[in-house]
């Protein structure tokens, strides 16, 4: 079977930490989209957060994202993903990715101290909105939080950059690690609402975070690294203020060491969301 068709998705862990963690996503590059239940079924059967279709247009790649349960509008780790996975098939460079949330510009580079693949993408303007007090009440109490528990200087805000999180900042580096919810109570939430994750966030300082992301939405309890996200969190600083390189650690309290760059820039693009690639055995 050909590395990377649907019968032999290509795996690779996107935002991996040097040599370790990473979010797993799939790859499978094919010359027309398959049925959707073929997609649906090798996402479910591979059983990573997100697996990433990828074919080939007149103007670049068009790209289609399918969580174990349904396909999402956008996914930032496996867009990181598909793009190093087209930089090994063409060449290094600049990527133009059409996908159901709009175009998103990528590119792939290699690492000139150690070789490794590395993504990036060019995140669509962040939209925000208020969540209403009867969802971060239900969110809360499913999540176990206590007013005290909050940060209020990340408070809970809907952002969307391709699609939809709900940020939610915790006071304490302890919360985060203690995060726990009721799984199905919160999927019901996050569907009736349209969020494909909820954010939990922990301040270290101004410019390097640490998150816990639930995708119960999707089927998953929690994703190590979510790209998405961290560039919906890019545009909520940056609409405060923000400039320069932020850092975002995932994982740690999975096993799953993860890092997420994002450059917030004065000028376009707003955002770009970094990260590196590592290969998985197949």
């Amino acid at each position: 079977m050909k590395p990377g068709s649907i019968d032999n998705p290509l795996r690779r862990a996107a935002f991996c930490r040097g040599s370790l963690g990473g979010n797993p996503a799939g790859v499978v590059l094919v010359d027309t989209f398959p049925a959707l239940e073929r997609m649906q079924a090798t996402a479910k059967d591979l059983g990573y957060s997100e697996t990433a279709f990828v074919v080939p247009t007149s103007t670049g790649h068009a790209v289609r994202y399918f969580s174990p349960l349904t396909e999402v509008p956008f996914c930032g780790h496996a867009t990181i993903a598909a793009v190093t996975v087209l930089g090994e098939h063409y060449a290094a460079g600049k990527y133009l990715l059409s996908t159901a949330a709009g175009d998103v510009a990528a590119r792939a580079s290699r690492c000139a101290d150690n070789g490794r693949w590395q993504g990036a993408f060019e995140a669509r303007p962040a939209t925000e909105s208020a969540p209403s007090d009867s969802l971060i009440d239900a969110v809360c109490a499913a999540f176990g939080l206590r007013d005290n528990e909050l940060d209020p200087a990340l408070p809970p805000t809907c952002v969307a950059a391709g699609a939809q999180h709900l940020q939610l900042g915790v006071a304490d580096r302890d919360v985060l690690a203690a995060m726990s919810y009721a799984f199905d109570t919160v999927a019901t939430l996050m569907r009736a609402h349209q969020l494909v994750t909820i954010n939990l966030l922990w301040r270290e300082n101004e410019t390097t975070f640490h998150s816990r992301n639930a995708f119960a939405s999707g089927g998953v309890y929690e994703d190590p690294a979510t790209g998405a996200a961290a560039a919906a969190l890019g545009g909520y600083l940056r609409t405060r203020g923000l400039r320069g390189a932020v850092q975002i650690d995932q994982g740690d309290d999975m096993g799953v060491p993860c890092r997420i760059g994002v450059v917030i820039n004065e000028a376009p693009p707003p955002l770009e969301v970094t990260g590196l690639v590592r290969p998985l055995p197949e």
